[in-house]
């Protein structure tokens, strides 16, 4: 794989998850449409950034992404490898090559295991170390990297705090080298003064070894401060997507400018001068989304085509992707 294609290539990507009823016999009944037809690419040394409002699917196309979750459809190439078809050793260098900091510090960790075996657990996994003793010394140093003492080796997960144990989970996603890591709201179950602290720590971590992210979010305000480009996510498609600073001074779908309206600006002035972008109704259920546009039934902008043709994903010029009929 030559530098200049990008590193994790999206195209297509589905997956929908069954719903099925029945005792004895179990029989499909409906689908959750998590993701449909998403496609997108991430090059190497960048961050991209992946917002939506909850339940839009994001967390489900970083699942799907890491084969997770099985695609339903599309396709995934991570560093030249296809995730879908990826089978023994190539899945195997997939696994060491891309990784995931998830979003419950709580839940991501073994209770039962140590420090030292959680973050060791992929060195003796990939076989990265000769022995145990420099499987030790590894995990000494990893532990050091993110900021806790190596004295803490051989306690449990339940004797950290929320921004401690995060730490350990970021700790275990450097252990297997990796080039890609997908950071799935890493910051959204701590507290906000532990929040810049770790965010700080993805960006240190980030220029030291050359990685690259999928960074999750709803926080916007964050995203605009670590990602390079962002992509806008609505009821499982891709609406935009483009360079940060564009994303956020110049939006072109309804959905993008009504994100942004709503965040927060330290200026009163300038906040009593901006127009707000007001959505009515609910986000529709993705077992039975609306055909069409999936925004319209919410867009103040939307026009009779848009509940019946879907938008076309296209870019309308120097990378700033968009799914309107009114762009």
């Amino acid at each position: 794989m030559t530098e200049t294609e990008p590193l994790v290539r999206v195209e297509g990507l589905v997956k929908h998850f069954p719903i099925t009823r029945g005792i004895l016999i179990r029989r499909q009944v409906g689908a959750v449409q998590a993701v449909d037809d998403v496609t997108f690419s991430i090059a190497r040394g960048e961050t991209l950034g992946l917002v939506g409002e909850s339940g839009c699917g994001k967390t489900t196309v970083g699942r799907t992404v890491l084969g997770l979750y099985p695609a339903t459809a599309g396709a995934i190439v991570i560093d030249g490898h296809h995730v879908r078809t990826a089978k023994g050793a190539e899945l195997m260098a997939i696994r060491r090559k891309a990784q995931m900091i998830f979003q419950d510090p709580y839940a991501s960790l073994n209770p039962r295991w140590t420090v030292g075996a959680i973050v060791g657990e992929p060195l003796r996994v990939h076989k990265l170390c000769r022995d145990e003793k420099e499987r030790l010394d590894r995990v000494k140093e990893l532990m050091q990297l993110v900021g806790l003492s190596p004295r803490l080796i051989n306690r449990f997960p339940h004797e950290f705090s929320g921004g401690q144990r995060q730490r350990i989970g970021i700790a275990r996603a450097l252990a297997s080298q990796p080039l890609f890591v997908i950071c799935d709201e890493p910051i959204s179950a701590l507290d906000v003064s532990i929040q810049a602290q770790v965010v700080n720590l993805l960006e240190d971590l980030q220029e030291r070894f050359g990685l690259t992210y999928l960074f999750i979010a709803h926080d916007l305000s964050m995203v605009r401060h670590l990602c390079t480009r962002v992509a806008v996510m609505y009821l499982g498609v891709l609406v935009e997507m483009a360079q940060r600073d564009e994303v956020y001074e110049s939006p072109l779908h309804p959905y993008t400018q009504s994100l942004l309206s709503a965040v927060p600006v330290p200026d009163p002035q300038v906040a009593r001068s901006r127009k707000r972008v007001l959505l009515e109704g609910e986000v529709p259920s993705p077992i039975n989304p609306p055909g069409g546009c999936r925004f319209h039934l919410r867009c103040p902008q939307a026009e009779a085509r848009c509940a019946t043709d879907r938008p076309a994903w296209r870019d309308v010029g120097g990378g700033h992707w968009v799914a309107c009929h009114r762009v």
